[in-house]
């Protein structure tokens, strides 16, 4: 089993670092070559959000329908690469972002699908550590994917994009070799009808999706307007912002194993709730602190994120019924692939609205506050039903 969990993790991380690959050339990539403002900029990091959206549910429905989900995966997976080359092509600005939005759904396709063979795959007793394993591979993908398109980039802001639509073809190449065949079926019959029903009747699900939402609400922030900020303000090369983002992810990566063997023996909604706050305090304060703190600081939000991302993982897990979880862990990933449309977004349209009065350091400072207060109101806000739910033993 531990074979296949890493073989897994792979995977994980062959598809999660196309998505800050182009990070750390943003602007060269979106805004000098198309000409366009910070917020159009923005809209890059969550045009392919928005056919993730649509995606990420449909990938569950139809894994719980028909099963098969490693075919959908191999398939998913080159749709990807062929649309992150064709986004290096010389198109206008409207077709380089439907690219993109198509991008987005083949990404979150494969995600979704490849959770739902790690939590198929996994015992109940023993979902926390694969679980953590692949969520650290995802955090991983992600943590390399910015020093090295930042490397990347002093070839040229193309260069990150064809790297990325490599790696989606090798993952398509290892999938179909290594991912084991987790083809049930849904017990109740998983047409649109009795999705939406079971969905409904599972309202406990709604504190993981909302925490889903969160958090990828605020990692649109550093994906976009951090790495703005970082530009603007601090004016780092690519190599340096690059190496910042991999600060943050790394340690959220390496920890999400420890914290998924941990959430196994201890309250999930007690670490998720604890690293949230943490979380989202750090990331209020993020534009005060001076540049040559700035590692220490996204070190110490990459432990906070390992802590809550794991258990809100494994309590969608734990509350979806079996013939559901493939649609459930779609809506997770749907939840957070909408949060990380509106981050994105909201961080343009606050630092931008702010700075044509204050300056652009108040915009920023003003952006940042906003992604770490809604972490910490989510946890208000979930707070009555996480405990409810751990009183009638639903979760821990």
């Amino acid at each position: 089993m531990t074979g296949r969990a890493a073989a897994m993790a792979f995977v994980a991380v062959m598809i999660l670092m196309p998505v800050t690959l182009p990070v750390p050339v943003l602007r060269e990539l979106v805004q000098e070559r198309f000409a366009v403002s910070q917020l159009q900029t923005s809209l890059f990091m969550s045009i392919n959000m928005i056919g993730a959206v649509l995606a990420a549910p449909l990938a569950g429905a139809l894994a719980d329908r028909f099963g098969r989900r490693r075919e959908l995966i191999v398939a998913a997976l080159i749709v990807d690469a062929g649309v992150f080359w064709g986004m290096t092509a010389p198109v206008g600005f409207g077709w380089f972002m439907g690219l993109r939005f198509i991008e987005g759904c083949a990404h979150i396709f494969a995600l979704s699908l490849l959770l739902s063979v790690a939590s198929g795959y996994a015992p109940a007793e023993r979902r926390g550590r694969i679980m953590g394993l692949v969520g650290g591979g995802i955090m991983l993908g992600v943590a390399l994917g910015a020093p090295i398109g930042g490397l990347l980039g002093r070839g040229g802001p193309l260069v990150p994009l064809q790297a990325a639509a490599a790696l989606a073809l090798g993952a398509a190449a290892v999938s179909a070799l290594v991912l084991p065949r987790v083809d049930a079926r849904g017990e109740s019959g998983s047409d649109a009808r009795a999705i939406v029903l079971a969905l409904r009747r599972n309202g406990a699900l709604a504190a993981p999706l909302a925490f889903a939402f969160a958090d990828r609400f605020t990692v649109g922030f550093f994906t976009t307007t951090f790495s703005l900020y970082l530009s603007t303000i601090h004016a780092f090369s690519a190599p340096r912002i690059g190496l910042l983002i991999s600060l943050f992810m790394l340690p959220f990566a390496g920890l999400s194993y420890p914290f998924g063997r941990i959430a196994e023996r201890y309250s999930r909604a007690g670490l998720l709730c604890a690293g949230s706050l943490i979380y989202g305090l750090g990331t209020a304060s993020l534009g005060w602190w001076p540049a040559e703190y700035l590692g220490l600081l996204m070190a110490g939000l990459g432990v906070a994120a390992a802590v809550m991302f794991v258990p809100s993982l494994i309590m969608t897990t734990d509350l979806a019924p079996p013939e559901i979880r493939s649609t459930a862990l779609g809506a997770f990933n749907a939840a957070g692939s909408l949060g990380f449309i509106v981050g994105p977004l909201v961080g343009g349209l606050v630092s931008q609205s702010v700075a044509a009065g204050a300056g652009w350091t108040a915009g920023y400072r003003a952006a940042f506050a906003v992604a770490g207060v809604s972490e910490m109101l989510c946890v208000l806000a979930t707070l009555p039903l996480l405990l409810r739910l751990v009183r009638t033993g639903r979760t821990t």
